[in-house]
């Protein structure tokens, strides 16, 4: 049994399952579009989603929205603003809550961007990646450098202040020259937040099964020392493994994942995390991942749209900590262990003090932080934490 004197921050996190293509290096839960998206039928399915999980969320607050996919941009303005009025109207919300929807340039969704604006959208994350054209087509992407460019441009005259670029780096025949170019070009763009992070291979993509051409450690190393350094100098900290923001402009809804905090997940394929205070559990679960299968349920019989959920145990829940907080470079509070787990701190003590031992962390009773080494090497680090007391 846990001990939660109060409850983490509560997000919610939308899951859009459809895309123009499926990009070869793609692990989500991603579908091609073959036939016309049924989008009122999706939208009214998310809602009767969000309705099933409010019981074990009653009168809490969202912090942050964010809907993801997929490509959420392919949604119409009006459906997003029919979805964002139904999740007002179901949940109390933070006046200055963060709303980020996930897009890809092109010019389709593009034209968009005013709609969701005024839909309440107040934060756009756009999946950019490169601004090489050969290379973007390596990568599978439908757009190019300056459909890329156009987006952001294009963002910023609907009125988005809020504005996150990703771009990867460790690419198919990707230089330093190159890659460093595409920081350069991002920077230039002067989004508030950039994320930057290594491309890699994952099981069960075409990737996987015909491996590309991709640069070896030491050049990875390279783009993203350097890649980092410039960022830096333009005025954007790192503040996560992959996450760099000017100041004041981390992305909260990101922040409170990597916190342990607790967060809603409707749509196909999505997960959530939730804390109990009346059963003193934390549970995490998961929807139906395809499309198809999430659809085929009336609200009548919204339960089955969980594919599977389970209780985090005692032994689990050290390890499930760390591995998001540790991602955080500036660390954490050390009581914030207790606040999101339930638990004492102790229960680590053991894998704190082989991890400080091996100069992987620093930490005292105020704050507990990841040293350089510790982050590059950060799953020997999480290795510590496998299992803790029951």
């Amino acid at each position: 049994m846990f001990n939660f004197s109060a409850l983490p921050p509560l997000s919610l996190y939308i899951h859009m399952p459809w895309c123009v293509r499926k990009c070869p290096y793609c692990d989500f839960n991603s579908h091609a579009v073959i036939e016309p998206i049924p989008e009122a039928d999706y939208i009214n399915a998310l809602i009767a989603d969000l309705e099933q999980a409010l019981p074990s969320v009653w009168g809490r607050t969202l912090q942050t929205i964010f809907i993801g996919g997929g490509t959420p941009s392919l949604f119409s303005g009006d459906a997003i603003a029919t979805l964002l009025s139904a999740v007002r109207a179901r949940l109390p919300v933070r006046p200055d809550i963060e709303i980020t929807l996930e897009a890809n340039p092109g010019t389709l969704e593009a034209g968009r961007f005013r709609a969701y604006r005024e839909a309440g959208v107040n934060r756009l994350s756009i999946g950019v990646q490169s601004f090489d054209d050969d290379i973007l087509q390596r990568l599978g992407r439908v757009h190019d450098g300056s459909q890329a460019v156009a987006a952001v441009q294009e963002a910023k005259s609907a009125g988005f202040e809020r504005i996150n670029l990703d771009l990867m780096f460790g690419l198919p025949g990707q230089s330093l020259v190159q890659a460093m170019d595409d920081v350069d070009r991002a920077i230039e763009l002067a989004p508030d937040h950039i994320s930057y992070y290594q491309l890699t291979v994952e099981p069960n993509t075409a990737f996987h099964h015909q491996p590309p051409s991709l640069p070896d450690d030491d050049e990875i190393w390279q783009f993203q020392a350097q890649g980092c350094e410039r960022l830096a100098a333009a005025g954007y900290a790192q503040y996560e493994i992959s996450a760099y923001a000017q100041d004041g402009k981390q992305c909260r809804h990101n922040l409170n994942y990597w916190s342990f905090g607790d967060y809603i997940g409707i749509g196909a394929g999505a997960h959530g995390k939730i804390t109990r205070a009346d059963t003193q559990q934390i549970g995490r679960y998961w929807k139906a991942k395809h499309p198809r299968d999430y659809l085929l349920q009336t609200p009548l019989q919204q339960t089955s749209r969980v594919a599977g959920e389970k209780t985090v145990r005692r032994d689990e829940v050290g390890l499930e900590f760390m591995m998001n907080v540790l991602r955080l470079t500036d660390g954490f509070p050390s009581s914030l262990f207790y606040e999101h787990t339930g638990m004492p701190l102790k229960i680590v003590d053991e894998a704190l003090n082989e991890a400080q031992h091996r100069g992987l962390i620093e930490w005292d009773i105020q704050r507990i932080q990841p040293t350089q080494q510790g982050q590059r090497f950060l799953n020997d680090l999480l290795e510590l934490f496998v299992s803790t007391p029951r």
